[in-house]
């Protein structure tokens, strides 16, 4: 009889046998319907034998439900490699890397999404007058009609007749925006204003015929560059691209994908934020055409599984463009991999498992592949630059920006002493102020550096300094003035705001600190005749918000943009002047062995916006800590200074690239229970690794969702026996969880922590 080891969605370690029966024909990468349990789960065919399990009943398989792979032989190899190094069950990995249409037994149906438009008697800018009339009385309403008729368009139909345009918004959006609820919505339709309409979403990409001859030619510090990442390549599986903010690389890359599409091979291009593709899809998309395929989390699970299903046929995408997820997809030819910003911590899984480096995973698939891997980025990792440094990857460097364009000008301003003679306006400057109003006047943008979302990160009580904190998670609540809540940044619990102290009774409750909503806001204030857009988590929730926000800002339909880390991330706009780093400290403070390494490149990063085209961009840095050495470095835009003094204290204090780290956490409802297990368990790998195990300590947040949390550290030489370590570590992680007082405790690894 045959059988089949099967990876089942369940966060269990290792394989399930199940009988094949006669007359069943079952293939490698085929799904598979079984009973777990009770539960009937699609598994997926890892391999096949004819080796009967000794010690349990076998049970059958129920029904086949492919003919052909739909995981082929390559992503099996990853999956398991993923499960491997990152200690996390394979079961999870196939959770994370299938659609949600292939692990449901009844497949998938094409989704659609509402959307919202002005009803026909409306279309009219006399029609717009009556309405805006009759809602003066139902102001949320008017508030959200007003909103619509913005996000729309159809505000400029009595300016401009004729050349006005309707943009297409989602019901989504629209309350997302406006921060109506569904009833006020619905109250303008039942009053025949607007209407909602049903559109399908997840559509492949039918974007017309490749066109090479539309490549741009090098200039020549790009075409030299280019030729040595060539040359690099015939001697590394790895080269890293290391080139200043505005070098061009985006059409170094496009040349090298031309070359591989020319060998019949596959590319594999990697960005790190969904934010991207929206830039970067638009100029694929004008070489590639319908070549090109997109890929990423915000795309319905229609159009992935979709993608998914071509990717398998006879005639795939040639170039996946796509963030984090992209990595999992079927290839069959792929000979380059693309890493864009490969310095970007978002390329690290964190929650849930697996907790992997897409950068990691997608240099072993090229690796499988016998593909080729480019890494680029304006500041690399210290990982990826140490070993470029010492042979392990090719480096390439491009120091120059595209048509001699000069880097940003940064002016670092002092704010510790502005506010000292009470200079600062809020969290501006003068200098930042002044700058601002001068690009406006002479029709420039701005960009605005805010690494917080929400109007205020803490609400105190002024009498007796009662701050607020969730009831689930061991922080402070973050005020969210569009929506008048208080929110919970790590579990998402929302919660009213309240009208005085539970603890004194006092009504004097106060705002601290800024987020992007507060800045917007103050903004307004001091620039009214501004056209503003805010980029960040909460105004970039549904699908096609990254595209309206980036679209508006490169036709200069806005002309300041404030935002979060989203903005620092390789966006090109021609005509932004000025940007502004807000708070420097907020990412220099951080209780973390990378803060500054962090720091410097996120600063970095954001200041490459300014100074794209015609004249050189200017960068004010506020901070209270002008004279630390990292500030200078991005002033001077000094890569190799900052990596000779971080990797020095790398080395004297055994962190990465010189030693491992693995994280261990600890996860109970009950705090002496999660206490104890961790001491406990801290003393079993004791025994093993001895004074490579640091802990048990709390992490700085050390209850989420209800979970106490404990966390181990283990630092681990370069050089040791890395499957033993994983050895241990899952011996140890079964023996805790033997123990019935630690039955429902959780134990998790970080292999690689960022």
């Amino acid at each position: 009889m045959q059988y089949a080891d099967l990876i089942l969605p369940v966060p269990l370690q290792g394989l399930f046998t199940y009988a094949v029966p006669e007359g069943m024909t079952v293939v490698t990468g085929c799904r598979v319907l079984v009973t777990f349990g009770r539960t009937k789960y699609l598994g997926v065919v890892m391999r096949l034998h004819d080796k009967k399990p000794e010690d349990y009943e076998v049970k059958p398989v129920l029904q086949v439900l492919d003919a052909m792979p739909i995981v082929m032989e390559q992503q099996l190899k990853l999956w398991q490699w993923i499960s491997d190094y990152y200690l996390s069950p394979i079961g999870d990995v196939y959770k994370a890397a299938l659609p949600a249409g292939l692990k449901a037994e009844d497949g998938y149906h094409p989704k659609t999404e509402t959307y919202i438009r002005l009803t026909s008697q409306y279309q009219n800018a006399t029609s717009l007058h009556i309405a805006l009339n009759v809602l003066s009385r139902a102001k949320k309403q008017l508030d959200v009609f007003i909103e619509y008729l913005a996000l729309s368009g159809w505000d400029q139909v009595e300016e401009h007749p004729t050349t006005f345009t309707v943009n297409e918004i989602t019901r989504e959006e629209l309350m997302n925006v406006s921060g109506a609820s569904a009833l006020t919505i619905k109250e303008l339709e039942k009053r025949q204003m607007l209407e909602t309409y049903e559109v399908e979403v997840g559509r492949l990409n039918h974007s017309g015929a490749y066109h090479p001859e539309l490549i741009q030619p090098l200039s020549p510090a790009q075409q030299k560059a280019h030729d040595e990442v060539l040359f690099s390549m015939l001697k590394n599986h790895v080269t890293l691209l290391h080139g200043v903010t505005g070098s061009g690389k985006t059409e170094i890359y496009i040349h090298l994908i031309k070359l591989a599409l020319e060998r019949k091979e596959q590319v594999l291009y990697l960005l790190p934020e969904i934010a991207l593709t929206v830039q970067m899809m638009q100029r694929l998309q004008r070489v590639f055409g319908d070549k090109l395929g997109i890929y990423h989390s915000k795309y319905s699970d229609a159009e992935r599984v979709e993608i998914w299903q071509k990717q398998l046929s006879q005639n795939p995408y040639d170039v996946i463009l796509g963030a984090r997820s992209a990595v999992f997809l079927p290839f069959q030819r792929l000979g380059l991999v693309i890493i864009d910003e490969e310095h970007e911590v978002s390329y690290k899984q964190q929650d849930p498992a697996p907790r992997y480096h897409a950068r990691s995973a997608a240099i072993v698939l090229a690796q499988m592949f016998k593909a080729k891997t480019l890494l680029g980025t304006a500041t690399p990792s210290l990982e990826s630059y140490h070993n470029a440094k010492k042979g392990k990857y090719g480096l390439v460097e491009l120091k120059e920006r595209y048509q001699g364009i000069e880097l940003p000008e940064i002016q670092v301003v002092d704010t510790a002493d502005l506010q000292r003679r009470k200079m600062m306006a809020g969290p501006f400057s003068p200098l930042l102020l002044a700058r601002v109003r001068e690009a406006l006047e002479h029709g420039e943008q701005a960009i605005l550096f805010q690494n917080r979302r929400g109007f205020a990160p803490v609400v105190e009580c002024h009498q007796c300094g009662w701050v607020p904190t969730c009831q689930h998670c061991d922080v402070s609540l973050t005020y969210h003035r569009q929506m008048n809540q208080l929110t919970c940044h790590y579990c998402g619990y929302t919660y009213r705001v309240p009208t005085e102290c539970p603890c004194c009774g006092s009504t004097d409750l106060r705002t601290r600190g800024f987020g992007t909503e507060k800045i917007e806001e103050q903004v307004r204030e001091v620039f009214p005749e501004a056209r503003i857009s805010r980029m960040d988590l909460d105004t970039t929730r549904t699908r096609n918000a990254y595209e309206r926000i980036i679209s508006d800002f490169s036709a200069r339909r806005t002309n300041i943009l404030i935002g979060t880390q989203m903005v620092s991330k390789g966006l090109d706009f021609d005509h932004v002047s000025v940007v502004g780093i807000l708070n420097a400290d907020a990412m220099l403070n951080q209780p973390d062995f990378r803060a500054y390494e962090h720091a410097y490149m996120m600063m970095s990063q954001v200041s490459g916006r300014a100074g794209r085209k015609n004249k050189r961009g200017l960068v004010i840095l506020q901070t209270k800590q002008p004279k630390l050495p990292v500030i200078d470095y991005v002033v001077r835009s000094d890569y190799a200074a900052l990596y000779k003094d971080l990797i020095a204290e790398r080395q004297a204090f055994r962190y990465p690239p010189y030693f491992h780290l693995i994280y261990v956490f600890l996860k109970h409802r009950q705090e002496t229970t999660v206490h104890t297990a961790s001491i406990e368990l801290a003393s079993r790998l004791r025994q093993w690794f001895g004074g490579r195990v640091l802990g048990p300590d709390k992490p700085s947040v050390a209850k989420v969702k209800q979970q106490n949390i404990r966390k181990l550290v283990l630092k681990l030489e370069l050089g040791i026996d890395m499957k033993r370590v994983r050895e241990y570590l899952l011996m140890a992680q079964r023996q805790m969880l033997a123990d019935k007082r630690y039955s429902s405790l959780q134990i998790y690894y970080d292999v690689d922590p960022l």
